[in-house]
């Protein structure tokens, strides 16, 4: 007992004469703790000086989980909903734009993204037997198997026309088989900070597994449009392509499924549409993916997925661009 009691006390003495000796010196302040440099120091970031560090969404339109205005709109006839004004970075109707939904055809916009990137537009493909196995039903753009079709038309034709048989193509083309390519499509995905998506197939025909929210689209998309060929696609309301079918030259034209850029729907007063992408599938409902330019030249992305029928779809894009995008 007395050896510990000796202890203690040696113990006790030695801490005293600590806290006394630093009596006289200037203390850290320890709120003075430089985050980045010091994570630099130890290897954790790629920037030395704090000023240098570049926040990953500094150009981006940032919403939390809440909704906005919902109440003066006809929110009720779709299942999410968004509009972000990309010129000043905000956020300016949102709906549900973190849940989880399938997006059907507005794919094609991650797909068109990844093959801009990194693909050829003036290389050819020869179109597959699995490429043109489609449904009855499906939306193509007639490819058949044997067919030579450069990059670049089979982009226009998945872009205004939605062909899913161009999908396929596309995939195959540039990765080899559909899954290597969807692995592509997540890996970009994430890259963007699209977390909340997964996707399985190029052309958005229905997985359970596959699925987007309209705050990961809005990011895609924005990324996207930074590329010239794909902003060249996507603004484009018609198209001519020219390709080998059965070895004689063919020539087709295509036209927008986008009802705006087509004249079958009026645009909002004060706005141009630039470009956008639909999706229909019957888990999906109907979808569109929305670039327009409204009279301050402020740039806006807005979309919705779900309405419960097409005329719905436009009149809530209507009434959010009219609403919340002037």
């Amino acid at each position: 007992m007395r050896c510990i009691n000796k202890l203690i006390s040696c113990l006790l003495i030695a801490s005293l004469s600590i806290s006394l000796s630093a009596c006289g010196k200037e203390q850290e302040d320890v709120t003075s703790y430089k985050l980045y440099d010091s994570s630099f120091e130890y290897g954790l970031t790629q920037n030395g000086a704090t000023s240098d560090v570049e926040l990953f969404a500094k150009n981006l339109c940032v919403a939390n989980s809440d909704d906005l205005g919902t109440s003066a709109v006809d929110s009720q006839v779709a299942s999410g909903a968004g509009a972000f004004n990309i010129t000043d970075q905000s956020t300016v109707y949102a709906q549900s734009i973190h849940e989880k939904l399938y997006p059907a055809s507005t794919t094609k916009i991650l797909t068109a993204y990844i093959a801009c990137m990194y693909g050829n537009l003036d290389d050819y493909y020869t179109v597959s037997a699995n490429a043109v196995k489609q449904a009855s039903d499906s939306s193509v753009i007639n490819l058949k198997e044997g067919d030579v079709i450069s990059l670049r038309d089979l982009l226009y034709g998945l872009m205004l026309r939605s062909g899913n048989d161009a999908a396929i193509t596309i995939a195959e083309g540039l990765k080899g088989d559909t899954e290597s390519f969807a692995e592509l499509m997540n890996e970009t995905a994430k890259s963007l900070g699209a977390t909340n998506s997964h996707f399985i197939t190029p052309n958005g025909l229905h997985d359970e597994n596959h699925y987007t929210t309209v705050y990961d689209m809005y990011l895609i998309l924005n990324a996207a449009i930074q590329n010239s060929d794909f902003y060249e696609i996507f603004t484009a309301t018609t198209y001519t392509a020219k390709y080998t079918s059965g070895g004689n030259a063919k020539t087709v034209d295509w036209t927008t499924t986008n009802q705006y850029q087509s004249g079958k729907i009026k645009k909002p007063a004060g706005f141009t549409i630039l470009g956008g992408k639909t999706g229909t599938t019957g888990a999906a409902g109907y979808c569109l993916v929305l670039l327009s330019e409204n009279e301050e030249n402020d740039k806006i992305i807005s979309i919705v997925f779900n309405a419960d029928c097409r005329s719905n779809l436009y009149l809530l894009m209507n009434e959010i661009l009219s609403n919340y995008c002037i």
